[in-house]
């Protein structure tokens, strides 16, 4: 499921670099802010690190951008965040994506060291899997999510326990979604910002007549979110 910003599919690469970091490929965007704020972007199910630069535009110049590539292949190309199992298209657990949230926890600690910046705080905003991941972060670890983006996403089954335990009290959370997404149905986005709010975040919602994309109209409103 490759992004798209409402207006154009083509990435922004410039000023980015493709590197190897451990068993990572990641493109990265530096910042040379004195103290640099981290932004993780999640591509989707068949995406890969070049994916979410389609939103990466006009974000603030102290973000230090970190997009890195799932590990396990995906059908017909691209990757996915967990093994590709028959018949789940769409709807991973929490048991399947939990390897993958770790993963990048240490992938941030270890790669924000290696750069010398703090990461102890960082955003994340993912697309489709990658939003499902990035409520997987934000759910897992409240104490090391700033500010979270949920573009055309949901939240993954099996959290309800941590849910209930409200981790995203004080929270405000973007969500954006297409209510002609034929891969996300919009009544899911909706349970799922039910979700959310139920953890106890704040919503800041952006819904808009499109498929599995992001509106120009929404895509300003992420941008005023990242902002601040």
């Amino acid at each position: 499921m490759l992004p798209s910003n409402g207006s154009s599919n083509v990435p922004d690469l410039s000023n980015t670099s493709l590197i190897t970091f451990d068993d990572w490929t990641l493109r990265i965007r530096a910042s040379k802010h004195q103290s640099p704020r981290l932004l993780l972007l999640l591509h989707g199910l068949t995406g890969d690190e070049n994916s979410m630069w389609v939103f990466a535009r006009d974000l603030p110049s102290d973000y230090w951008m970190v997009a890195p590539r799932a590990l396990h292949p995906a059908e017909p190309g691209g990757y996915s965040w967990r093994p590709v199992q028959t018949g789940t298209f769409g709807r991973p657990s929490f048991e399947e994506l939990l390897p993958a949230a770790e993963g990048l926890i240490r992938l941030i600690d270890e790669y924000s060291a290696s750069a010398g910046f703090d990461a102890s705080a960082f955003d994340v905003m993912g697309f489709s899997q990658g939003a499902a991941m990035s409520n997987m972060l934000a759910l897992l670890y409240p104490q090391r999510v700033r500010k979270l983006g949920i573009l055309a996403g949901f939240v993954p089954s099996g959290l309800d326990d941590l849910i209930l335990k409200r981790p995203l009290t004080g929270k405000t959370v973007f969500v954006t979604h297409g209510t002609r997404d034929d891969m996300v149905p919009i009544d899911r986005a909706r349970a799922s910002v039910a979700l959310l709010e139920q953890a106890g975040a704040r919503i800041n919602y952006c819904e808009d007549e499109v498929g599995h994309k992001v509106s120009i109209t929404c895509l300003r409103a992420l941008r005023s979110y990242l902002e601040d």
